[in-house]
C-alpha cells in the first residue's frame, strides 16, 4: 500500500514537472522568431501536384505539408515569366512598379533593401539563398549581402553537372546538398532560406527539353497520360493570325515537346520526374528540420514561379493569361504548436507579389508601403477578403514572338487584351473552365465586356 502510494507520487510529481516543462519549451517558441523556408520551383502549374487532384503524379512530401497546412485553390502570378515573377516575389510589387521585365536587368541597391530577405536581415534573421536566383545577369545578383549563397551565376543552370568527386550531379539534387548544408550551420538567429529549384523547366538548347535525374527514368513509365481536349488542332487555328504563326514561341516550342503522341507523352513524363524529384527534396528536408529540432519552428512555403503550358491550346511555355500559364500551386505550412491553425482550402485569390508581405508578416515585420501585396494570413485571421480579381501584364519581346497581352483575371471572368493589336477576349470560366469560347464578339456579353474593359482600366493604374 505503501509502495502503491509512493508510486502515485512520484507520478503525480512527474506529470506536474511534465507539464511545467512543456509550458515553458513553449514560452521560449512563442518568444522566438519563427523560421521560414520559401521553396519556388520553376514553370510548376496550378495542377500537377497531388495535392491539387492530379491522381498521376507521386507528391507525397509536398501533399504532406498542403495536407497539414494551408493550400490555396486560386493563386495566380501578374506576369507568367520566370525573372518577371521571382521580382515581383521578392519585391511584393507588379511588373509596372518594379520595373523588371527582361533577364538582365537586376533590382537597384534602394530596392534591394526593400526585398524581404534584406528587411528580414535587418531584423536580425540569418538570410540563405539557393539555386536559380533568376533576376538580372550574375553581375547584379546581391550575393555579398546574404549570409549563405549557393546559387548558379546562369540566367538558367544546367541540369547535368559534374560533382566534387567527379560524379553526376543533378542540379536538384546540388540543390538538395546546399539546403542541407543551410540548415546543418543554423545557429541561435532565426533564419529565411530562399529555394529557387531549376525544375521542373526544361533545358533550353537541349533537344532533349526536360531533363530529370536517371534515377527517375522508370516513374510514370506504364502510365498513359491523356492529352488535354484543347490540345486539338482546332483550338490552335481558332486564335486570330498574329498570334497563329510559327514564330510565336509558345507554337515553336510545341514543336519541340508535343507535336506527335510519342513527344507528349515522353515530355509530360519527364516534367512529372523533375517534379517528383523536387518532392523527394523536400520530405528529405523536412526529416534534416526534425534531427535539428527546427521542425516544430519552422515555416515552409511552396509556390510555383508560373504556370507551364502541356499542349493546350496547341502550345508549350507560358507568357500568355490562360490558366495553365497563370495559376499555380501555394501552399503555407506551419507547424507552431501555440499557434491558431490555418488548415485546409482558401478560394480567395492569392497572388506571387503577395509572398513577400506574408513571410514579413509572420516574422513580426511591418509590410513596407512600396509592396501592392496583401499578407495573406493576416488577411484570414482577420476573416477579410483579399481581392476579387487582379491586373495581368506580359511585355517581353512583343509581336511576334510573344504578343504582348494585359488584362483582368478572376476565378470567374477573365478578359485579355493584346495591347499592340487591340484584340481582345472574353471567358466565363464558370461554364467554360477550359476557355474554350472567346464571348468577346457575343453580343449576349456587351455590359460585361464593358465593365471588364472599366476594371482593366482601373487596375492597370494601380499597379503602376
Amino acid at each position: 500500500m505503501i509502495q502503491s502510494k509512493s508510486i502515485f507520487t512520484f507520478l503525480t510529481i512527474f506529470s506536474i514537472l511534465f507539464l511545467i516543462g512543456c509550458k515553458e519549451e513553449q514560452k521560449v517558441l512563442e518568444e522566438k522568431k519563427p523560421n521560414i523556408i520559401f521553396l519556388l520551383a520553376d514553370d510548376h502549374r496550378w495542377d500537377a501536384l497531388g495535392a491539387m487532384g492530379n491522381t498521376l503524379l507521386k507528391t507525397p512530401h509536398i501533399d504532406k505539408l498542403a495536407h497539414e497546412g494551408l493550400i490555396f485553390d486560386n493563386a495566380y502570378v501578374t506576369t507568367s515569366i520566370c525573372a518577371v515573377s521571382r521580382a515581383s516575389i521578392l519585391s511584393g510589387q507588379y511588373l509596372s512598379r518594379h520595373g523588371i521585365a527582361d533577364f538582365k536587368t537586376g533590382f537597384s541597391n534602394k530596392a534591394l533593401n526593400k526585398t524581404y530577405p534584406i528587411l528580414l536581415k535587418n531584423e536580425g534573421y540569418r538570410i540563405g539563398f539557393v539555386g536559380k536566383y533568376g533576376v538580372g545577369s550574375a553581375d547584379t545578383h546581391p550575393k555579398k549581402l546574404f549570409d549563405f549563397w549557393e546559387c548558379s551565376p546562369k540566367t538558367q543552370p544546367d541540369y547535368e553537372n559534374v560533382g566534387k568527386e567527379g560524379n553526376y550531379l543533378h542540379y536538384t539534387d546540388l540543390v538538395d546538398n546546399n539546403i542541407k548544408s543551410f540548415i546543418q550551420t543554423a545557429d541561435d538567429r532565426p533564419f529565411c532560406l530562399s529555394v529557387s529549384f531549376k525544375a521542373p523547366h526544361v533545358q533550353d538548347g537541349d533537344p532533349r527539353q526536360f531533363i530529370p535525374n536517371p534515377r527517375y527514368k522508370n516513374y510514370y513509365k506504364d502510365v498513359e497520360i491523356p492529352q488535354p481536349k484543347t490540345a486539338a488542332p482546332e483550338y490552335w487555328e481558332a486564335f486570330p493570325h498574329f498570334f497563329q504563326t510559327d514564330e510565336n514561341i509558345a507554337r515553336e516550342r510545341w514543336k519541340l515537346r508535343f507535336n506527335t503522341p510519342e513527344k507528349y507523352q515522353e515530355s509530360v513524363k519527364n516534367y512529372y520526374r523533375l517534379i517528383t524529384g523536387i518532392d523527394d527534396v523536400v520530405g528529405k528536408m523536412v526529416e534534416q528540420l526534425k534531427l535539428k529540432d527546427l521542425d516544430k519552428n519552422t515555416i515552409i512555403i511552396y509556390m510555383g514561379d508560373n504556370g507551364m503550358f502541356l499542349g493546350e491550346h496547341g502550345m508549350a511555355g507560358k507568357w500568355y493569361p490562360y490558366e495553365e500559364s497563370v495559376r499555380v500551386p501555394l501552399i503555407i505550412y506551419d507547424p507552431r504548436p501555440y499557434k491558431t491553425k490555418l488548415r485546409g482550402r482558401e478560394d480567395e485569390v492569392a497572388l506571387n507579389i503577395d509572398i513577400a508581405p506574408t513571410i514579413l508578416g509572420l516574422a513580426g515585420i511591418e509590410t513596407p508601403k512600396e509592396m501592392q501585396g496583401l499578407n495573406l494570413i493576416e488577411n484570414l485571421q482577420n476573416k477579410a477578403t483579399t481581392r476579387a480579381e487582379f491586373f495581368y501584364e506580359h511585355t517581353y519581346f512583343g509581336s511576334p514572338k510573344l504578343p504582348k497581352v494585359e488584362g483582368v483575371v478572376s476565378p470567374g471572368l477573365k478578359y485579355v487584351l493584346y495591347t499592340e493589336h487591340d484584340y481582345e477576349e472574353l471567358f466565363d470560366l464558370t461554364k467554360d473552365p477550359l476557355e474554350e469560347t472567346n464571348l468577346a464578339p457575343d453580343p449576349d456579353y456587351k455590359e460585361i465586356l464593358k465593365k471588364q474593359r472599366e476594371k482593366y482600366q482601373t487596375l492597370k493604374a494601380e499597379a503602376k
